[in-house]
């Protein structure tokens, strides 16, 4: 791709003092697409880079709002030292539109939009937000019945195609790597598009003095954290899989000494307790980040296994650089773990299966 070839012209990069990208973020997203923020950043040093984290939850109901606040992305993203201001406040509409009429203040010669979710929505948005400058957003290819999703797509300076690799055995950060490219001619390949997290020292101290608390500290064996949890049921795995598991390893030679973590997400906190509490196990601990992100990464890199099914987890384990073993649906195969060497995947064995037909000598197999 030549320099004139790009999205964003070459001149007017060269010339701008900021850029805004707006994106609706998972975790799991994040997790790839951080690589490319700050690559690009270090691409442009001029530049400040401003994120919109757009919450695709928005919601009128009032008592949804706290926990949409405490989105643990947020406790990231304010921690990146490439980007100098994050709109975290997108779950109400009001607040929407507030944050809309302080980005429009902010005057922006460019607005990308990552958005691949009804990317005509964001290219009104980002137009709106940057009513004179550059704007670049994705574009679906439209259907008879929807000129509107036209007219939308018509606010947009330049487009790119959502889902689009130069490779057909495509991985999610394939995906990224291809938007920028045509964003900016930005090139992060191999090694450099594993997963990281730098993890604020206090976190680090949290995750000894809980080791410390659960006896966890002096251990003889490995310490092992299985996630069973993910967004969907689909991709959830039965914590009755998780005790009959952990007896499994217990009793298996160089494994009696384990020592295991099992995450469960807030909400599920109590149930797991009642569940996990049937099986009267040995040296197990639960484990929720209650208090901010950091408290997973931290937790994750003292640990010498994680098991987790297809979820944040799993690609935080390649960024704190621990074996994992991966449980998915053969659904989407390019959100595997990137970090091959340090990562096993077991598939559930059909095309329609869910996590839980991944049984619990399937893992023991691979352990």
């Amino acid at each position: 791709m030549h320099q004139h070839d790009t999205l964003i012209p070459a001149e007017l990069l060269q010339k701008s003092d900021k850029i805004l990208f707006i994106a609706h973020l998972a975790l799991g997203d994040f997790t790839y697409l951080q690589n490319f923020f700050k690559g690009f950043a270090a691409q442009n040093p001029h530049m400040k880079i401003h994120l919109w984290v757009d919450e695709v939850r928005r919601t009128a109901d009032a008592s949804q709002w706290p926990h949409l606040k405490k989105y643990a992305l947020y406790d990231w993203t304010a921690a990146c030292p490439f980007f100098a201001k994050v709109y975290t406040r997108t779950y109400s509409p009001e607040l929407y539109r507030e944050s809309i009429a302080e980005a429009r203040r902010e005057d922006y010669p460019i607005v990308v939009s990552l958005a691949t979710l009804r990317p005509h929505l964001y290219a009104a948005l980002a137009r709106e937000i940057s009513p004179e400058g550059w704007v670049v957003g994705m574009k679906k290819s439209v259907k008879l019945f929807q000129p509107h999703h036209l007219l939308a797509y018509r606010k947009l300076d330049a487009a790119m195609p959502p889902y689009r690799s130069t490779t057909p055995e495509h991985h999610i950060s394939d995906v990224y790597a291809h938007w920028f490219q045509q964003l900016s001619s930005l090139d992060v390949s191999g090694a450099a598009r594993f997963p990281f997290v730098d993890i604020p020292a206090q976190w680090h101290q949290y995750a000894q003095d809980q080791l410390e608390a659960w006896q966890f500290a002096l251990r003889k064996g490995k310490l092992v954290f299985i996630n069973p949890y993910a967004k969907t049921r689909k991709r959830c795995w039965p914590l009755e899989h998780v005790a009959a598991l952990i007896q499994a390893m217990q009793a298996r030679a160089g494994w009696e000494d384990a020592c295991f973590i099992v995450n469960a997400v807030p909400q599920e906190l109590a149930h797991a307790r009642e569940v996990i509490g049937r099986y009267g196990l040995q040296r197990t601990q639960l484990f929720s980040a209650e208090e901010n992100f950091f408290q997973l990464p931290a937790m994750l890199a003292c640990c010498d296994l994680i098991i987790s099914v297809e979820t944040a987890v799993m690609h935080l384990a390649n960024a704190v650089r621990v074996p994992v073993i991966a449980l998915m649906r053969q659904k989407n195969p390019e959100w595997v773990p990137v970090d091959r060497d340090h990562s096993t995947v077991i598939t559930a064995p059909g095309r329609r299966d869910w996590v839980k037909a991944v049984t619990v000598e399937q893992v023991m197999k691979a352990i």
